[in-house]
């Protein structure tokens, strides 16, 4: 019997230890308070090894820059997944051309040669399909080269969908916005950049 109370009475002292330390360790009152981790040992940095994939509203620096009228100003490449035999080598049927895109308007009418691309949208629908904070992640999800993009380019992909439908127009146009201050245009295969004329 002796035993066993002695036994009970050392749970009882070991528990009671415990508990202090526990009420010592979470009392704000005490020095022996350990200190917070810093911000970035706790939260993970993003590698910048992928992009983000998901539809979301243009932001508003994005907006500033995207909305405007366009002019295919240069043939910058072509896609290494295929090749646009419509425009290759020169991509010349483009060059000139002009895309409105404002916020409450969009029109690929400007796009001359191309009577697919016709298009004309009011209040249309402009989302960011993908950011990918480098030119090796950009490459990995799309396969495609842009040849002057750096290593630490930031590329937004942009969507225009129809408002009625929240269908995206049905042409193989697709706007890539870099850095917030170069828009390229690819078309089928074909990679053009654009420089904007009025905003």
């Amino acid at each position: 019997m002796k035993k066993v109370l002695l036994v009970c009475i050392m749970i009882m002292l070991m528990l009671a230890s415990a508990c202090g330390n526990v009420e010592m360790t979470s009392n704000p009152n005490t020095s022996s308070k350990p200190k917070p981790e810093t911000d970035e040992s706790i939260i993970q940095k993003y590698t910048s090894e992928y992009c983000t994939v998901e539809r979301i509203n243009l932001d508003s620096e994005t907006e500033k820059y995207f909305y405007g009228t366009w002019k295919v100003e240069k043939l910058l490449g072509f896609a290494n997944s295929y090749n646009d035999a419509s425009e290759y080598p020169t991509g010349q049927k483009f060059i000139g051309d002009e895309i409105i895109i404002k916020k409450d308007f969009f029109s690929s009418k400007g796009l001359k040669n191309y009577k697919k691309y016709q298009y004309e949208l009011k209040n249309p629908l402009y989302e960011i399909t993908a950011a990918c904070d480098n030119s090796l992640s950009f490459y990995r999800l799309y396969k495609i080269d842009i040849p002057d993009l750096n290593i630490s380019d930031v590329v937004k992909a942009i969507d225009i969908s129809d408002p009625s439908t929240k269908q995206s127009i049905p042409v193989s146009v697709s706007f890539f916005l870099v850095n917030n201050n170069r828009l390229i245009l690819l078309s089928e295969a074909t990679i053009f950049e654009l420089k904007k004329i009025t905003d």
